[in-house]
């Protein structure tokens, strides 16, 4: 459980909205965990485990699931007020299956055990929105990576009080969202295969973080661009979470050496994300989004961060 001064006049490292979903992994074929996934969720709640004051805004429904989701960040010592709990509203799972062998996986909202369709995530609403304005506006860092009208308003909320907007889409669906949210954050991390072609003109006075798979990933800004080569795994079981991991680690690092956002360059952000590259090679021996995390500690993640 978080230190009760941890949360003191309501600020907090980090807030974040986004895709959270309970994962249920089938490894070869057999169900063999059920554990937080979701790209916000795992780096949340990593973040937590790390000791950095975390209060997720979230929609959840009101079943087991939700429960099982919101106890995991409890237990991380994560701030848990400002997840909303939906009457009739089922809990976001999603099945991820893996193969041992080759430490490929694959993701759907089928359950592959009886066909039938998982619930699916659902983004804040406008009560969600209004009951977080206090975290809201004092975070330093606000993560996100799903886009709807109210997180939209959350990340206006976020950056007119100053804070440091991580935006990390899987997809571009708004394109009228997408634009404006453009426009605030100080941060964009995306998958060159899945947004590279549509994102490759646009400019704007953000970091780019652009990532391209086992081989490393491109730091950009306006004027400098760094390349960095991935970190060999020491052994490859499960390659999810390992973009999580270097957002994780680029986190930790800006809450480190408290960057002012507006002169914020992709020169501060190197050593962070390095360390989040070290992160994810050795999160893939393991499996799960967090398998390091929930089979080393978290003391042992901190470490590899640190470069020990």
């Amino acid at each position: 459980m978080p230190h009760p001064n941890r949360f003191n006049n309501w600020h907090v490292d980090v807030a974040g909205t986004g895709f959270t979903v309970l994962d249920r992994v089938y490894a070869d074929g057999d169900l063999t965990d059920e554990a937080l996934g979701g790209s916000c969720g795992n780096v949340l709640l990593s973040l937590a485990m790390l000791q950095r004051n975390v209060a997720p805004v979230l929609a959840l429904g009101d079943d087991r699931e939700g429960a099982r989701l919101v106890d995991e960040f409890s237990q991380a010592g994560a701030l848990v007020s400002y997840i909303h709990r939906r009457s009739g509203v089922r809990s976001p799972v999603l099945a991820q299956e893996l193969d041992t062998t080759s430490g490929s996986h694959s993701f759907s909202f089928v359950c592959p055990e009886t066909d039938e369709e998982l619930p699916r995530y659902h983004p804040i609403g406008e009560t969600e929105l209004a009951f977080a304005a206090p975290v809201l506006t004092n975070c330093s860092v606000f993560y996100v990576d799903r886009l709807s009208e109210s997180i939209l308003e959350a990340m206006k909320m976020a950056d007119s009080a100053g804070a440091l907007i991580f935006f990390e889409p899987s997809d571009i669906q708004e394109s009228h969202l997408f634009t404006e949210a453009l426009s605030m954050c100080s941060i964009l991390k995306y998958s060159e295969e899945r947004l590279g072609e549509r994102l490759a003109k646009v400019r704007a006075e953000y970091v780019r973080i652009v990532t391209y798979g086992a081989a490393g990933l491109e730091v950009c800004d306006a004027s400098d661009t760094v390349w960095c080569k991935a970190f060999d795994a020491p052994s490859v079981l499960d390659t999810c979470g390992s973009g999580d991991m270097v957002s994780v680690g680029i986190i930790d690092w800006i809450l480190a050496n408290q960057f002012e956002r507006t002169r914020l360059k992709a020169s501060d952000l190197l050593r962070g994300v390095v360390a989040g590259q070290r992160l994810a090679a050795e999160n893939c021996a393991y499996a799960g989004a967090r398998g390091l995390f929930k089979r080393r500690g978290a003391d042992h993640a901190l470490k590899l961060l640190r470069g020990e």
